[in-house]
């Protein structure tokens, strides 16, 4: 029995794709605006910098679980690098 592989569709991909550009950009407005209020402490700034990729990572997630990205363990395959002929 061969490996069952499935690829995510065009319009899958755009979607996944256009989810996290929003949500950086949203992150990105919502940092701006609490930096022009004032509420944004250099301290306070520093751990956005530090939870931003948390909160990409996490916006990647729920994303490909409500696009059903990953359907089931059986689904995954392992990533191998190739090696360049020289």
């Amino acid at each position: 029995m061969g490996n069952v592989r499935i690829s995510p569709g065009p319009a899958e991909t755009e979607a996944f794709r256009l989810g996290i550009v929003s949500s950086i950009v949203l992150g990105a407005v919502a940092i701006g605006i609490l930096s022009w209020i004032g509420i944004l402490t250099p301290v306070v700034g520093y751990v956005f910098v530090v939870l931003f990729p948390i909160y990409l990572l996490l916006v990647a997630v729920a994303l490909n679980v409500w696009l059903n990205g990953l359907q089931d363990t059986t689904a995954l395959r392992p990533v191998y690098r190739t090696k360049k002929p020289k």
